[in-house]
């Protein structure tokens, strides 16, 4: 199969590459470079893998990536952080919202040609035109959602923006099932939970997991924002990169929202403890945005596990040691 990655150089989007590469596909990865680096998809130069630097608000980037045709669009591509949103809602809303509808139409058109039209709720095509099939597997996240019970987050659970980055993706959700409903364009929403591991970022804007190993590594205090007694349900990255791409393989999953975590919560300050060793001071400083703070998430994934047969590998502390090991061996 051919497939687009849009976000490909960024954290999960190299390990869904990767993936696929390992599958036996060809790949295509557009990414701005706003967020993924190149040297995250240096090693697969050579193989059946493209890079495109482009931007997925831009049109006339768009009509370079899709001279050619995809079997499936994995769409990876956003602003990510949290805080950032609230601080700059505009540049979150365009990337993640915008730039997922624009994304959508050239996969409608990809399918459906540009003169082919709804009459009913059927489609009528243009012969004249080279149509081809593709599937949409859109990234969400779960912070989309309310916070937990203890019985965890199943995809029925309430949801609350309480970030412009949450808001943003939900309307880009919204506009996915919608294209699905109303074109019959194949797309599944997908929402894993916080995701960690190699390649993430270590500095200000990394992962959580990634920030606490690197200070105890390089004897830094670790500062928790608030009480800590926040919970995240921390799903390794290997894992992440596997469900999404039996996401996209899997046409039991179209029209449907779909959840991958672990169903264990850990609080920050536990996660903290479990990282450091003690080789670090712990400290607790002022939220940021306390707000924007989801105090537990805690996932349910027994969709997946029903549906596709897919559930974690990998315990918390394997995937700790894992992220260890690399950022040791990788961080100049």
């Amino acid at each position: 199969m051919n497939i687009l990655v849009t976000g490909g150089a960024g954290f999960i989007g190299r390990w869904v590459v990767k993936k696929l590469l390992d599958d036996g596909h060809s790949v295509i990865a557009l990414d701005n470079l706003s967020n993924g680096r190149l040297e995250n998809i240096e090693e697969f130069t050579g193989k059946n893998f493209k890079f495109i630097k482009g931007d997925i608000r831009n049109e006339m980037d768009l009509d370079e990536v899709f001279k050619e045709k995809y079997d499936i669009i994995y769409h990876l591509g956003a602003s990510i952080n949290v805080q950032d949103s609230i601080d700059d809602p505009r540049t979150t809303f365009f990337n993640d919202t915008v730039g997922t509808f624009n994304i959508l139409e050239r996969a409608k058109t990809q399918m459906f040609g540009k003169n082919g039209s709804m009459q009913g709720d059927k489609w009528c095509l243009d012969s004249n035109e080279d149509v081809y099939p593709c599937k949409l597997v859109f990234m969400s996240t779960c912070m989309v959602y309310d916070l937990a019970n203890d019985n965890g987050i199943d995809e029925n659970h309430p949801i609350k923006p309480v970030s412009p980055y949450g808001g943003s993706k939900i309307a880009a959700e919204n506009m996915v099932l919608s294209y699905y409903n109303a074109y019959k364009l194949p797309t599944v929403v997908i929402r894993p939970f916080n995701t960690y591991g190699p390649f993430q970022k270590t500095g200000g804007e990394g992962g959580v997991v990634a920030i606490f190993i690197k200070n105890s590594l390089y004897s830094k205090n670790i500062n928790i924002y608030g009480s800590g007694e926040q919970t995240r349900d921390l799903l390794y990255v290997k894992d992440c990169a596997r469900f999404v791409v039996m996401t996209g393989y899997s046409d039991k999953v179209n029209g449907e929202v779909i959840n991958a975590g672990t169903g264990r919560d850990v609080t920050i300050n536990e996660l903290a403890n479990i990282i450091t060793k003690d080789r670090v001071e712990i400290i607790h400083v002022k939220h940021i945005h306390p707000q924007s703070e989801i105090m537990k998430l805690k996932c349910d994934y027994s969709k997946a596990k029903n549906i596709m047969g897919w559930e974690p590998e990998f315990t918390l502390e394997e995937g700790i040691k894992e992220t260890e090991k690399w950022i040791k061996k990788n961080l100049k």
